[in-house]
């Protein structure tokens, strides 16, 4: 049997102010960047840090609470799904891609 999982968490802190839309049709679009933090010591003792920065998006009334209760610098949990955006530049016409984290809950 074939098991097809696809489920984020992340706690962190915004990197920016939060970007809230909406769409023609009345729908919120929230996009977010995130900044989690991970702190480990070497086999030598050595104290280190690495910080991962991760774009998210909310729709609906998600994206309306992260709108309303969160700005940059904030705590953030978020579950969601990770998600492949893909487009063309307007440019050099070049496919593009990258990896979004597509919010279904978030928690302070």
């Amino acid at each position: 049997m074939a098991l097809n999982l696809n489920k984020v968490l992340l706690a962190g802190n915004l990197t920016r102010d939060v970007e809230l839309r909406h769409l023609s049709s009345g729908q919120a679009v929230a996009k977010i960047g995130l900044a989690c933090n991970r702190r480990w010591r070497t086999p030598e003792g050595e104290q280190r840090e690495e910080t991962m920065f991760i774009d998210a998006e909310a729709w609906g009334k998600t994206a309306e609470f992260i709108g309303q209760y969160f700005s940059k610098g904030r705590p953030i949990f978020i579950e969601g799904r990770l998600k492949l955006d893909q487009w063309e530049d307007k440019e050099t016409k070049a496919k593009r891609s990258k990896h979004v984290i597509e919010i279904g809950r978030a928690h302070v």
